[in-house]
């Protein structure tokens, strides 16, 4: 192991870090709503033909059923399943109350999506148990939310989430200094965060099947055949990882304004520039791999009066989804019959979170729509394609003010 990165696995040794995931947690909700759903195959997704898998029981899981697939497809493998269309007000509601819990209690904690949590406790060793703390408070979470969740403990973020998925369903595990290496070495080498099935398949192509293997094989090499991206490989099969946990707070936001030239009226164009922020704060937000679940719109006068409107509406990053609340809140706003000098959309209580398109409403073609438009975006610009009624307003819109905010 090279000088610098044995140097770092040391840092981390002083470390404890906690990360818990609430366990199939849109199925977990469903069967707390109604209890007749548990232990039997569920599918969380999309009614009709089209719609696609947003989260599946592990009884469904069984028989090869997966978040994002065709729900037709679910079917074909499991035909016994139930299909429910989901409910984000209820998940964004039960991710809350979880929230508040750990709020109460954990001296740090990050919330790394609407289900998953980790908390750095350094130095509670010296009062009482950390992984007895752990555990008291994964029992509270079950007990006054009634939903399972699964826990693990570690010196870093990248041994305790895997851990956490090692201890699932509704498991703890505590893996001890020292040993993380030995724990991760007979593991496919699937388990570890960022190893995706192309990248996976790749790895199986040249023999490497487990933790271990990898770990052993020189940097340089993996470098060479994956770039940058081998060297994290190579770091976290080595169990080196001192990402921080960064403290939570749902102050943080993004916005953008736009100040006409001249003063209008012309609600036509101005539902249109919303749209066209919408699309561009939505896609920020998914390449930042964050959610939103409060949308504000504010629009000031020709005589410089300022009015803004929010809602608090269910996590999401869906391009249509924030378009519709932005056009519901600005019918709600503009009540006089008076010139509009600038309008202004802001996306906050941000948070952490993967699940970057609303599953519940996209068609599975939808879906992939939108991840090519992301890709497109990423590769030439976020101005490279949009709906058609923003196409003549993206001059204006590339002079906003937008940006991530405290």
């Amino acid at each position: 192991m090279l000088k610098e990165e044995t140097d770092m696995l040391e840092q981390n040794v002083s470390r404890t870090i906690v990360h818990m995931d609430l366990d199939a947690f849109f199925v977990s909700v469903e069967c707390l709503r109604d209890s007749r759903l548990k232990g039997k195959p569920l599918i969380i997704g999309g009614s009709g033909d089209r719609g696609v898998v947003a989260s599946c029981s592990y009884e469904a899981r069984q028989y090869g059923v997966r978040s994002a697939m065709p729900v037709r497809l679910a079917l074909q493998l499991c035909p016994d399943a139930l299909v429910v269309s989901g409910d984000m007000d209820a998940y964004s509601k039960h991710s809350r109350e979880v929230t508040q819990i750990i709020a109460e209690s954990a001296p740090l904690f990050e919330k790394s999506s609407i289900d998953e949590f980790y908390m750095d406790i350094s130095g509670m060793d010296k009062f009482f148990g950390c992984y007895q703390w752990a555990s008291e408070l994964r029992q509270k979470i079950i007990h006054e939310s009634g939903l399972p969740i699964s826990m693990g403990l570690s010196i870093n973020k990248l041994v305790s989430k895997v851990a956490t998925g090692e201890s699932k369903p509704n498991g703890a595990k505590h893996i001890e200094k020292g040993t993380e290496k030995s724990f991760l070495a007979p593991l496919s080498v699937n388990r570890i965060p960022m190893v995706g099935e192309k990248t996976s398949r790749f790895l199986f192509d040249m023999g490497i099947r487990t933790v271990k293997v990898l770990s052993d094989m020189p940097v340089e090499m993996l470098e060479a055949a994956l770039g940058k991206n081998g060297i994290l490989l190579w770091r976290r099969a080595n169990a080196i990882d001192e990402t921080p946990v960064v403290p939570f707070t749902e102050q943080k936001s993004i916005s953008t304004e736009c100040t006409f030239d001249t003063d209008s009226i012309d609600t036509r164009m101005m539902r249109s520039l919303l749209t066209a922020m919408a699309e561009k704060l939505a896609y920020k937000l998914r390449s930042k791999q964050k959610l939103c679940s409060c949308i504000a719109v504010k629009i000031r006068y020709a005589n410089f009066d300022t009015e803004s409107k929010q809602i608090q509406v269910p996590y999401t990053s869906s391009d249509q989804t924030i378009i519709r609340y932005a056009h519901e809140l600005f019918e709600k706003l503009f009540q006089r019959r008076m010139r509009i000098r600038l309008i202004g959309l802001r996306l906050s209580n941000l948070v952490h979170g993967q699940y970057q398109i609303s599953l519940f409403e996209d068609t599975e073609e939808m879906i992939k729509l939108y991840q090519a438009m992301d890709r497109l975006r990423s590769k030439h610009g976020p101005d490279a394609i949009g709906r058609a009624v923003t196409l003549d307003l993206n001059p204006r819109i590339k002079k906003d003010n937008n940006a991530f905010q405290g």
